[in-house]
């Protein structure tokens, strides 16, 4: 289907004075226009609405059959190739891509120049083969199924409505490429780029003898008219350059929208027509009208055998001809133009006011991609109209009850207006009558009271969103007071729509805590109280992940907790750890989020992590998140633990759970070896706080998940000098199988140790280290005498009985001294004889 409008894309024509009746015609460079007639060729210099002034003139070797023109000059063919004529098949035929290779036909190159080899850089490709079977009874002559145009339009990336907003380097990418061609009565235009594909069909109303195609316009002449068409190539290009067409973010009138003619201009005796910039090149030629011949006298009628009147054309009677430039209009003048005649059509709300401002914003689309012909002042104009065209059709989809209301999303976004000017362009009815929303502008709405736009709507704007959901979507009312964006609403308006949703039925855990939110800015802490004690803490928290923006938002680009996420942190705090966590686990913030969320919460800098986050880092491990990287998160855990522990630095709040909390509900979290209680009891001088946090640094290293390995370097603040320190190392050491090491720390450090470091920790394979490693090394400090004498007597009595036990005789023997007092060894070589009869 062809509409038709009656617009103005021609604007003002001129004829080129050449000197002799043109035969070939064609454009080039900035503003040239070359005229060939026979053997001779004029150029002209074409600029803008200005006269077309000769420049030169010059003699080809031969009749110019066709010029062409490229960067590097003008060449002209002294030979033609025909094309064959068409034949009327049975079955009509279209073979797209590499399937037209099937067609039969072979193609053959040529050069026509020097023989330099050029033809090996040339190559073949079929893109299409088609063949028609016109209707016979239909058309009288043979030149009515003939085909006289065929245009390949390249178009090239731009960069300059893409989402990155970057422009593409100088050298020319190809973006798309397209292949019209005509018959008398009907055009094809194709896509042939990644994919073959047929775009638009165009059927004109009277005969056509040529036609062409540009960027924004398909212009086709017949004997006496002027026709200009749209094409759809910049809705094609838009989708292969931008990823993001078609989605929430950028939207583009679609391939398949029914094209229209702008325009049918009276033009006598049109032959042929070309294109060149914003120039459309028409040569005219005007028939002399034929005379009927004078009869004969009536002496000669006696001799004649046909005495009819003849017409008879005097041979010295030439036709008149003519050579016009139309001025195409700007892009932007002829823009506005159909945005003005769209306005007929606002008032009804049709289909038609959607398909002209379509067509305007496809014509801007095309002006932008067609960089070539952009003046240096028309870039920020044809943006600006873009942007403009972007908004009417936004306008458009909000307020037509059309299957496409969702593109107002999109096209809002693009138009670059704020909510509040999209609010301010909706007709509001008056206060008493009833106001109607139509679903795209309740889809653009809800949509961006979502993506946080850093846009607060004034208290009036914001009363004008509530009541438009009250009526159309009653449920979204708890997730839209909660944008930011509504910031500016009044307390008692919205907690008078939200107390309607529990008598229509609505009532839900989300209104609840809204209601709550909205009471606790009003200061209405009774309410608040209220609203909070109606459920259990773990609805509560189903409340919080259906609506995140209860306690945490965005604004600019930052992180803001809300008011009600302060209120928690200071009277229910495990509910807002549960909360966030909650939120976590639903993917609705991430890792680096949370932790950000709570430092800002409780006003700490980066460099500071406040107890509130240390809950929610153990409350994480004894979740167990499957998105939690583990190994990162008991690292961040005893970071925290070493450096209040050597800073002696209490929590800044008190902690939610205990060390033993945290062992019975984790399994990240191990029982605390009983030889580290021997360890710390000396240290009489630790709080119940750096007791906690040494119990919970003890109990993760114990536990079966953490590195080991990752923590050593960064144990140096714990000094080994003191109880906490040496436990810490040890354990450490402990995991790491280091057990001679260990032995050695505790000998010097804390002798009382040892044995119950042995019996826990040298077993099995390790039982050999009792006689290896700690016999020995206890005679010998014992051997040494000094204060601690009696220190390691005690443990070498427990390693003797343990020896004793587990080795034989002769084995005992070797083990012991050479140079020990027979006295004391005695009880137990005489065990060991003994055990043997004993078992």
């Amino acid at each position: 289907m062809v509409h038709l409008y009656n617009l103005h894309p021609f604007g003002s024509q001129q004829v080129v004075p050449c000197k002799r009746e043109p035969e070939r015609v064609c454009g080039g460079g900035r503003d040239a226009l070359f005229v060939a007639a026979g053997c001779k060729v004029e150029a002209f210099a074409v600029a803008g609405q200005e006269l077309c002034q000769p420049r030169c003139a010059f003699s080809t070797l031969g009749r110019v059959l066709r010029m062409v023109y490229s960067e590097a000059g003008t060449g002209s063919k002294t030979s033609q190739l025909e094309p064959d004529d068409f034949v009327i098949c049975q079955k009509p035929t279209e073979l797209l891509g590499e399937k037209s290779e099937q067609s039969g036909l072979s193609v053959t190159l040529e050069s026509m120049g020097w023989a330099d080899g050029s033809t090996e850089y040339c190559h073949v490709r079929h893109l299409l083969y088609r063949r028609f079977t016109p209707d016979v009874s239909f058309y009288s002559l043979a030149d009515e199924i003939k085909l006289h145009s065929l245009h390949l339009l390249p178009v090239f990336h731009t960069g300059l409505l893409t989402s990155d907003g970057k422009n593409v380097s100088q050298e020319k990418e190809l973006l798309s490429l397209f292949c019209f061609f005509s018959l008398p009565h009907v055009g094809y235009l194709y896509m042939v780029v990644k994919a073959v594909e047929l775009m638009s069909i165009y059927q004109y109303p009277e005969k056509s003898q040529q036609a062409v195609l540009t960027p924004q316009f398909l212009h086709v002449i017949t004997s006496n008219n002027l026709q200009c068409f749209t094409v759809r190539c910049s809705a094609a290009a838009a989708r292969e350059e931008d990823p993001y067409m078609d989605t929430t973010l950028k939207a583009c009138p679609p391939v398949s929208l029914d094209v229209c003619a702008l325009r049918i201009q009276l033009f006598i005796g049109l032959k042929a027509i070309c294109h060149f910039k914003n120039h459309i090149i028409l040569l005219t030629k005007a028939e002399p009208e034929a005379t009927p011949e004078r009869r004969e006298s009536p002496k000669r009628l006696l001799s004649r055998k046909d005495n009819s009147v003849k017409n008879k054309i005097p041979p010295a009677v030439e036709a008149g001809w003519n050579l016009y430039i139309v001025n195409t209009v700007s892009p932007v003048q002829l823009y506005k133009e159909m945005v003005d005649y769209s306005n007929t059509y606002k008032t009804v709300k049709t289909q038609s006011c959607i398909h002209l401002l379509s067509e305007a914003h496809l014509l801007v689309r095309a002006a932008l991609m067609d960089t070539g012909q952009l003046e240096p002042g028309e870039r920020a104009e044809l943006l600006e109209a873009f942007k403009e065209s972007c908004g009417h059709l936004g306008d458009c989809y909000s307020r037509l009850d059309t299957q496409h209301s969702h593109l107002t999303l999109p096209y809002y976004k693009m138009s670059g207006l704020s909510m509040a000017e999209v609010l301010a362009r909706v007709d509001w009815a008056a206060e008493n009558e009833p106001q109607k929303y139509e679903k795209g502008l309740i889809f653009y709405i809800n949509h961006s009271l979502y993506e946080n736009l850093d846009e607060e709507l004034s208290e009036e704007l914001a009363a004008k969103v509530v009541q438009m959901f009250h009526v159309t979507e009653p449920k979204q009312l708890p997730h839209v007071l909660c944008s930011p964006s509504m910031k500016n609403v009044n307390p008692l308006t919205a907690l008078s729509y939200l107390s309607k949703l529990d008598t229509y039925g609505f009532s839900s855990i989300l209104v609840t805590l809204t209601k709550a939110a909205v009471a606790l800015k009003m200061g209405d802490l009774a309410t608040y109280g209220s609203e909070m004690k109606s459920h259990s803490e773990m609805k509560l928290v189903c409340g919080f992940i259906l609506e995140p923006r209860l306690l945490i938002q965005q604004r600019k680009g930052q992180m803001v907790p809300t008011e009600l996420a302060g209120h928690l942190k200071d009277t229910q705090p495990g509910l807002l750890v549960a909360a966030v966590l909650g939120l976590q686990k639903n993917n609705k913030i991430g890792i680096e989020e949370a932790d950000s969320f709570f430092k800002v919460l409780c006003g700490q800098d980066e460099d500071k992590i406040p107890q509130l986050l240390v809950d929610f880092w153990e409350a994480q491990l004894v979740a167990c998140l499957p998105d939690v990287v583990l190994q990162e998160l008991c690292f961040k855990l005893t970071s925290q633990y070493i450096w209040r522990l050597s800073k002696r630095q209490p929590p800044d709040t008190t902690p939610l759970q205990t060390s033993e909390d945290l062992i019975n509900a984790c399994s990240h979290f191990g029982l605390i070896y009983p030889w580290v209680h021997i360890l710390v009891s000396s240290d009489s001088l630790a709080d119940k706080n750096y007791k906690e946090d040494l119990s919970k640094l003890q109990s993760l290293i114990c536990g079966p998940s953490f590195d080991i390995a990752s923590i050593i370097p960064f144990l140096e603040p714990l000094s080994e000098d003191t109880a906490t320190g040496l436990s810490v190392h040890i354990l450490c050491r402990t995991r790491l199988r280091e057990y001679e090491q260990c032995l050695d720390m505790l000998l010097e450090r804390c002798p009382q140790a040892v044995i119950p470091y042995a019996n826990h920790e040298l077993r099995e394979e390790n039982r050999t280290l009792w006689w290896k490693k700690l016999l020995p090394e206890l005679c010998q400090r014992i051997r040494c005498g000094g204060e601690k004498y009696q220190l390691y007597l005690s443990p070498l009595k427990e390693a003797l009985s343990v020896v004793a036990v587990e080795l034989e005789l002769r084995d005992f023997l070797n083990v012991l001294p050479e140079d020990g007092t027979a006295a004391f060894f005695l009880p137990y070589l005489l065990y060991c004889s003994r055990k043997k009869s004993l078992t």
